[in-house]
């Protein structure tokens, strides 16, 4: 039976939705890297996280006509999301971006989908078959660290083993390795609870944690010549980078599956790499070009599905 033109048409906004949600995540690396050259890495985690709390849990309450109640582990493993995914990668996200250009800072980030297809095998047994029986994937994993490599290393190999790689590029490796614990907690989570109550609830909590250090920053200093690019930076990395950004994928996960849905991730260093080129004049140099090639091959590879499966 052909499928109906409505449903077409259904499938069709998704994938918009999602090709926008990739564009979004990565305009989050050049917003970010605006905004983390005039305020402190936890001060724009928290007014980030703060914006995205209140309308996400009024979203929540709208959807559910109330705020759903937590079992004292449904509460913990909220409380680990927020820690991993929330304050961690945030803080560690801003960091990185005071340091390195947004187009490296993304194709290194951009690393996590092998590594989390990698943990959900090893901890979750899941989709361990399918990985293993696919040797393509399997040569997908370390293609795209090698990528990540090329990137971190900017071409020459040597500085991974002499001290060579600055900051910058370990706390965007610690954003991949924080973002891996998320999402394999959040699989966890989302067995028992919908995708936006685990996050909502886990961006008001890592909200809350991000409130201390931000405070012990001084608020007078970062908030006191912060100009209205800034202030639309951090409303950009609320809304479209975290609430539609989450809600729109979480959506395509629901209606067209994961493994399709996060295909659409690969694109998401592509977009900033050419955002960062046009917006902020980062060059395109010839390690970050192949370093791409080589991230997103592996990717694509990881994730790869056949029509039977």
């Amino acid at each position: 039976m052909w499928p109906s033109k409505d449903h077409t048409h259904s499938h069709a906004v998704i994938y918009v939705k999602l090709v926008l949600t990739a564009i979004f995540w990565g305009g989050t690396f050049i917003a970010g890297r605006h905004v983390s050259k005039h305020m402190d890495p936890f001060t724009i985690a928290f007014l980030r996280f703060a914006m995205a709390s209140a309308i996400l849990l009024a979203l929540l309450w709208s959807q559910e006509g109330r705020l759903p109640r937590l079992t004292r582990g449904q509460f913990v493993l909220i409380i680990l999301l927020g820690a991993t995914g929330v304050f961690a990668y945030n803080a560690l996200f801003f960091r990185s971006l005071r340091l390195i250009e947004a187009s490296r800072a993304s194709l290194i980030v951009s690393m996590s989908p092998a590594l989390i297809a990698v943990a959900s095998a090893l901890f979750l047994r899941e989709g361990s078959g399918r990985l293993l029986a696919h040797p393509l994937r399997v040569v997908g994993i370390p293609l795209s660290v090698l990528g990540a490599v090329v990137v971190i290393s900017q071409g020459d190999l040597r500085q991974i083993f002499t001290g060579g790689v600055g900051l910058g590029e370990l706390f965007s490796i610690g954003c991949v390795l924080s973002w891996v614990i998320y999402s394999v907690l959040g699989k966890v989570a989302m067995r028992q609870l919908s995708p936006l109550t685990a996050v909502a609830y886990s961006s008001a909590i890592g909200a809350l944690a991000l409130a201390v250090p931000a405070g012990m920053e001084g608020p007078a200093r970062n908030l006191g010549s912060v100009s209205w690019i800034d202030w639309a930076s951090i409303a950009y990395l609320a809304v479209f980078g975290t609430v539609l950004g989450f809600v729109w994928f979480y959506e395509g996960v629901q209606r067209i599956g994961a493994p399709r849905a996060g295909l659409f991730i690969n694109f998401v260093p592509v977009s900033a790499v050419i955002l960062a080129a046009v917006i902020l004049h980062e060059p395109i140099t010839w390690s970050l070009a192949v370093g791409a090639a080589l991230v997103l091959s592996g990717v694509f590879l990881t994730n790869r599905s056949s029509k039977t499966e």
